[in-house]
């Protein structure tokens, strides 16, 4: 600026700032007013607002003092920092509410035009109140300067030299707040659609499960039934047990993971209603490393598998049996092993609900980190190894 009028809005538009340079401007409004973009304190964000328009005051303060000594007008200090700061302030004023309005009337792809028509007015009125507001404070700043100046003087450079500018400035606010707005719309659907995995795969589960209660219900029932006719007490005993085992699923119904302390727990209800309906011909043998009862595993993952080795490997010989629950630490990994020494491997005919289901709760819950062989024992009978994550706290939920 030559000479400028003690108003003190001129040296903007004599400076012939960059559209780049005044561009920074936008951010700190647009970050500020997208909900949920930052995770502190209104205050601190206000402090941050504040500070970011303050630095491009600054800065503009250092290239209006230097350009003004080179133009042989040289102005002092105190000068360019009030008429640069002037200018910000006043932007960073209007661009808090500007930013808020801009959110409430998002351009959309459909219907373009109407949004499009009323940001086109709304940026000449942003335009129209910075030069009001720069004028009122230049004028201020004469009268403090002790060289006064109307308003007329104050506003009327103002109207030839930054009336586009301003306009600019109400659009790059305008894409800043619409591309953080945009983001924050994708986090949100994306998390809604995370969500909506997560209630998916807990339902499948859910289902899975459900699925495996009539099988077993069936087996129980029927052994029950058989039992009334011959031994009443003993009836009684396994409907008790039966009730046992049900209460239990039913208050783990929702548990995705127990741990595996809990889950034998569980499985020696099952047990005890198959001792009463085996009696001495079923034996079962446990080798749980201790290392291990703490490792968290699939709520009711054992159960379906001793239920198909007693089912498929013991019930048809007819001769006493023998299964084996064993757990291991390897390589970080939780190794489960049920084997049984009964009539062997038959192939599809092992391949009931119990292990389809089985493979279908792991590969739901752990994907490809978790896996499931079964096929024949080296020593006659069958096996079935679960290979999965160790781990004794809850996984996150993906």
């Amino acid at each position: 600026m030559k000479n400028a009028s003690p108003a003190g809005v001129v040296p903007p538009g004599d400076r012939a700032m960059s559209a780049p340079a005044r561009s920074g401007a936008s951010e700190p409004p647009g970050a500020v007013s997208t909900p949920g973009a930052w995770e502190i304190p209104r205050a601190m964000r206000l402090l941050f607002f504040a500070g970011i328009w303050t630095l491009i005051g600054l800065s503009f303060a250092g290239q209006f003092y230097i350009s003004s000594a080179n133009a042989g007008s040289p102005v002092s200090w105190r000068q360019a920092l009030a008429w640069s700061l002037g200018d910000w302030y006043v932007f960073a004023l209007l661009s808090w509410p500007a930013s808020r309005w801009i959110q409430s009337h998002p351009l959309r792809r459909a219907s373009w035009w109407r949004p499009a028509l009323q940001h086109l007015i709304a940026g000449a009125v942003f335009s129209l109140l910075y030069m009001v507001l720069r004028a009122w404070v230049g004028q201020w700043q004469g009268q403090w300067s002790g060289r006064s100046a109307t308003f007329a003087d104050a506003f009327s450079p103002l109207l030839v030299k930054t009336w586009h500018f301003n306009i600019l400035i109400y659009g790059v606010l305008l894409a800043v707040v619409q591309a953080l707005e945009n983001a924050r719309r994708f986090q949100e659907r994306a998390q809604r659609a995370a969500e909506l995995e997560r209630g998916l795969v807990q339902a499948r589960l859910q289902a899975l499960q459900m699925q495996l209660n009539p099988h077993f219900l069936f087996n129980t029932l029927h052994s029950i039934s058989t039992l009334m006719h011959r031994d009443v007490e003993l009836a009684d005993r396994m409907i008790a047990r039966l009730a046992n085992l049900l209460r239990y699923s039913l208050d783990h119904s929702e548990t995705r993971e127990v741990t595996l302390e809990r889950e034998l727990e569980a499985l020696e209800l099952y047990l005890d209603i198959e001792q009463t309906r085996f009696g001495p011909r079923l034996t079962t043998r446990f080798d749980i490393a201790p290392e291990t009862r703490e490792a968290l595993v699939p709520n009711l993952i054992l159960q379906p598998m001793v239920e198909n080795a007693v089912r498929h490997g013991l019930e048809p010989t007819g001769r006493p049996g023998q299964i084996e629950i064993l757990s291991s630490l390897r390589g970080g990994r939780l190794q489960l092993e049920i084997a049984d020494n009964g009539r062997g491997w038959s192939g599809a005919s092992r391949e009931g609900v119990g292990l389809s289901n089985t493979r279908a709760r792991l590969q739901a819950l752990y994907g490809d980190d978790a896996k499931l062989e079964a096929g024949p024992r080296a020593e006659g009978g069958s096996v079935v190894r679960i290979s999965m994550p160790f781990h004794k706290e809850p996984r996150a939920e993906t």
